[in-house]
This record gives C-alpha cells, structure tokens and sequence, in this order.
C-alpha cells in the first residue's frame, strides 16, 4: 500500500483555516498543523487552534514562537485600538482599503516558515486559508502572492531544485465567506471551537461583534443561513 502523503496546514483558530484543514484531510493528506505565537493581542486563537488541529485528527501539531510585535504598525501587534464599526464596502467586503489590522509580511513570513517546516519533513504540500473575502484588504491573501510565493519556494528548497515540485494550495480562494462555512459544515466542522473576534474580551474571551472580522464572520452566517455555535 502507498505511503499517505502529507500536507502542513497553517492553522490559526478562525474558521477560514478550520475549512481548509477540513479539506486537506477530506483530500486524503495526513496534515501537520502549524501555528504561530507571534504577539497577537490574545491568546484565545491558539486555544482554538490547538483544540480545531486536535478534533480534526492531525499527525502533528506545532506551535512556532516568533515575534512580530518588534515591527510595531498593526492593530494587532502593537498599542493601536482595533476598528470598530467601520463602514461597509463592496458587497461582502467590510472595506477594500488596508486596514490596520494587517500586519506587515505576516503571510510572507508564516509561509515560510511553513515551507522550512514542510521541507524538513519531506512534504511538498502547504494548505493555507486565505480567501477572496481576506484579499479584498490584505495584499498578502491575494492569488497574486500566492503564486509569486509558490514559485519562489520552488526556486529556493533543494526539493524544488531537485524536482519535488512544492504546492501552495488555497482551497478557499474563491469561495465568499458563505461558501466556506457551507464547505466547512459538510465536512463536519465545529466552528463552535474557532475563533475571528480580532479583540475578544479579556476574561471570557467572547467576541466583540463590532470589529472586521466579528462582522464579516457574521454576515457570512446569515448568509448561509446558519446560527455561529459561537455566539449562540
């Protein structure tokens, strides 16, 4: 019988990389799931993360420790307030312009790490969540990166060099947020254990329903026509 392949799957508590973890396994990789402790404002992401990567069967779970609040310039990484309330953009879009919630090469830098992960473990295969929804405001969720990404891995790994072709893939790319909870629930995922809220509350870790994400997140549910187990 063949050897399983492997795939490292970039999980970080929210939905989107629930989904997509979800989807590599229905695609039959056994999946090493891989998070990052990088100074985000809370801890509530990597519970969620280690109890998804934990329910969805992976083969591996590591969490890196790295530390992007030394580059300062995000909402999320240094001493600037979350967006609250902020006006709608595009239909399914909060707005097209970067928010300051973007944090500066952070997917550049996640997935390399990643790749530096796969490679030592002989695994061509790299999942990540990002989506249409997320590249509306974030140049490195964008279908653009992630190709200059992909052939960057291939011209940098000796596995690439050496013909192992490495594979970025991006099941969500073109799914509204809609799509991926639908995706998501056939595939049986809890998203009942995932987290969005970019500043939860303190103590409980419940979400504030007013920033980015808790909004695209919700309208994303009552798009799909389906009660958030996490609000319920």
């Amino acid at each position: 019988m063949p050897e399983q392949k492997s795939a490292v799957v970039l999980v970080s508590g929210g939905l989107d990389s629930a989904t997509a973890l979800a989807l590599a396994r229905h695609e039959g990789y056994a999946c090493r799931a891989l998070s990052f402790d990088y100074g985000q404002r809370h801890r509530f992401e990597l519970e969620s993360a280690r109890t998804v990567a934990q329910t969805l069967g992976v083969i591996e779970h590591i969490t890196m420790a790295i530390d992007l609040r030394a580059f300062g310039g995000s909402a999320l990484t240094a001493d600037i307030d979350v967006p609250r309330d902020r006006p709608a953009g595009a239909p399914g879009e909060v707005s097209a312009d970067i928010p300051v919630t973007y944090v500066p090469a952070r997917n550049t830098i996640f997935l390399s790490l990643a790749l530096g992960f796969a490679e030592a473990r002989g695994c061509a295969d790299i999942f990540i969540g990002v989506n249409a929804i997320d590249f509306s405001g974030y140049p490195d969720c964008r279908p653009a990166f992630i190709e200059a990404f992909q052939k960057t891995a291939n011209l940098a790994t000796k596995m690439g060099v050496r013909g192992q072709r490495i594979r970025i893939h991006t099941p969500l790319i073109g799914l509204t947020k809609a799509q991926i909870i639908q995706r998501g629930m056939a595939l049986g995922v809890d998203y009942g254990l995932t987290t969005s809220c970019y500043d939860p509350a303190a103590d409980t870790g419940r979400p504030c329903g007013r920033c980015d994400a808790c909004r695209i997140r919700a309208a994303g549910f009552a798009d799909a026509g389906i009660t958030d187990p996490a609000t319920a």
